[in-house]
């Protein structure tokens, strides 16, 4: 189970450890919170170990424990739930960096831990349960970086859902909602990131955006995630299910008004689709250089 420092999988780890079963939690920090608290919560069948999904030498160390554990018995289950996003920007105005970075942790992480378990989750014939997100689907504004590598993560997941149906293993993805996870909802933590893509930002960018359009982004995302769900059992139960259900469903998509928004996604034109978006998610304000006031002073 990856990614238990906080969130989803801190609460997944716990939930699984108080029903019986013998849990290998990932955590980034073994001294962060999240895992002091699942140290303190937890049985002793729990095992906590430090994993940084970027780095190859993390997770073959990871594997081996994990294979040195369970080469008898084989691993019924992965939770690919390890996420990361720290940029709330236009593609344009968000770094190539960003981008390399959400692809390292949602996708390739997640990749190469999944190739390593493969042996063992083949021979048990077990579950693949992998935490990703509608923003893997819909153009959420502002979105890029992380959506573009949740979308890469789903159609991996989808593709190995068919290529391992002969060995019996079932492929499970979940799409949740809007909920409080680690540092989401921390608004110190969005407006230094908020400072530092302002002082990255070539000049040129910054004078046709405006260093307004930047805040007003990152005050509608704070504000959103205001409404962000606290009880995270409704994604723990999905992961859960998709674990243990004997046929469990293919998606899982636990949250609020995710039902309309798929709806929407599905079946009505684009330009509802973006509208709907930017009315639900962030609607940023015109671009500096195509305001009217500003048209007006280079007149001048």
């Amino acid at each position: 189970l990856s990614g238990c420092d906080s969130g989803f999988g801190q609460a997944t780890a716990r939930h699984l450890d108080i029903m019986g079963f013998q849990v290998f939690a990932s955590v980034l920090d073994l001294q962060s919170p999240g895992a002091q608290e699942l140290r303190r919560s937890c049985s002793a069948r729990l095992t906590l170990l430090q994993m940084d999904l970027t780095k190859t030498e993390d997770i073959q160390r990871v594997l081996q424990h994990i294979q040195a554990h369970t080469n008898s018995t084989g691993l019924w289950g992965l939770v690919n739930n390890a996420g990361f996003n720290d940029t709330i920007a236009d593609a344009e105005l968000s770094p190539l960096g960003k981008f390399r970075t959400c692809m390292e942790v949602n996708f390739f992480g997640s990749l190469e831990l999944t190739k390593g378990l493969l042996p063992l989750l083949r021979s048990a014939g077990g579950r693949i349960v992998t935490v990703s997100s509608p923003a893997g689907d819909m153009p959420f504004p502002c979105l890029a970086a992380y959506g573009a590598s949740k979308a890469a993560l789903s159609l991996l997941m989808d593709t190995f859902r068919s290529e391992l149906q002969p060995w019996g293993i079932k492929v499970s993805l979940i799409l949740p909602g809007y909920y409080k996870t680690g540092t989401t909802c921390d608004p110190a933590f969005w407006n230094l990131q908020k400072q530092q893509l302002l002082a990255s930002l070539p000049q040129e960018l910054l004078q046709a955006y405006g260093e307004d359009y930047v805040e007003e982004i990152n005050q509608q995302f704070i504000q959103f995630m205001k409404v962000a769900v606290e009880d995270l059992s409704a994604v723990v139960n999905s992961i859960t299910e998709g674990l243990l259900a004997a046929n469990p469903a293919v998606r899982y998509y636990p949250g609020q008004g995710l039902g309309i928004m798929y709806f929407i996604h599905r079946y009505l034109p684009y330009f509802v689709r973006d509208l709907f978006l930017k009315g639900f998610f962030i609607n940023p304000k015109l671009p500096r250089a195509l305001r009217r006031e500003h048209h007006n002073d280079v007149k001048k």
